[in-house]
């Protein structure tokens, strides 16, 4: 499948792959430590962070979305099959559901620094596809979010009429 035809979390996990994840290499740790403590304009100044863009065709009016994108996956370490709502809740969350209404409400910067708490609270580890998909579409993606945060499954089809 080419790149084109990749839906963005797929894209974005290719990226973060190549990019991010091979932490023995020194390129890869230089990568995800700028981007982590990196300014909002410095992060657009990476040239892997503008292929990254080219990727998913994202245009300088979500400038604010793509650097959101770039410094929340630098914080990630691993990959695995469960989402970050999942992860942060369940059973035993490891977020409580005070602070999980308040991602949820969260916008801005506000929002980047809630998902960046709850990554490490995550152990640095989620569906990395998923998440950058969720955060290309925030919006949408709320709704779902709470349903796998108390570990339901979303109702697909009710969920996606209401958030169009």
């Amino acid at each position: 499948m080419s790149e084109d035809r990749k839906g963005p979390g797929a894209i974005a996990l290719g990226w973060w792959s190549r990019a991010i994840a091979p932490r023995d290499t020194p390129a890869a740790r230089g990568l995800s430590a700028r981007l982590r403590r990196a300014p909002p304009l410095a992060v657009l100044c990476e040239a892997e962070v503008m292929k990254l863009a080219a990727a998913l065709d994202l245009r300088p009016a979500q400038a604010d979305r793509l650097v959101q994108l770039a410094t929340l996956l630098a914080e990630l370490r691993e990959n695995s099959p469960e989402t970050l709502a999942r992860r942060l809740g369940g059973a035993e969350p490891v977020m409580s559901p005070l602070r999980f209404q308040r991602l949820m409400r969260a916008e801005g910067e506000e929002l980047t620094d809630l998902l960046r708490r709850a990554i490490l609270m995550a152990d640095r580890r989620c569906n990395v596809a998923a998440l950058a998909a969720d955060l290309l579409n925030w919006e949408g993606a709320r709704p779902r979010w709470c349903f796998h945060y108390f570990g339901a499954e979303a109702p697909a089809k009710d969920l996606e009429e209401k958030s169009a």
